[in-house]
């Protein structure tokens, strides 16, 4: 599977932009999806997480209520929308797929896009 990240960007705190991350290969429906962040000298870390129906999500505590991740099966296609950005929201995004369901942790991931950075100015 070869994802591809794209849609970050330059903005101010407490705007908006909307991550997509486009698959090619396989049956994209039989994987969880995953979008993870890494900040400068910062570990990778879990930000979103959706089932392979898109039934069950999950987010880390400091985004819920702020992003939504989402996808189409039709497109291929997994999205992370986010909203009311803070500074402390600035990093490299990545997708991620695993074959299975969802998890939070980077380690059951099996494959990942090249990161998409995010800046957030205060």
């Amino acid at each position: 599977v070869q994802l591809q990240a794209f849609g970050g960007g330059l903005v101010q705190a407490g705007a908006s932009l909307r991550l997509s991350c486009a698959t090619a290969g396989s049956t994209f429906s039989s994987y969880g999806m995953g979008w993870f962040r890494q900040a400068p000298g910062k570990e990778r870390e879990f930000v979103a997480a959706l089932s392979r129906n898109g039934g069950s999500t999950y987010y880390r505590d400091s985004v819920k209520g702020r992003f939504a991740i989402s996808r189409d099966n039709a497109k291929n296609t997994v999205y992370l929308q986010m909203n009311s950005l803070k500074p402390e929201d600035t990093a490299v995004y990545y997708c991620a797929a695993r074959r299975g369901d969802w998890s939070t942790s980077k380690d059951d991931y099996h494959y990942w896009g090249q990161g998409t950075q995010v800046t957030v100015s205060s």
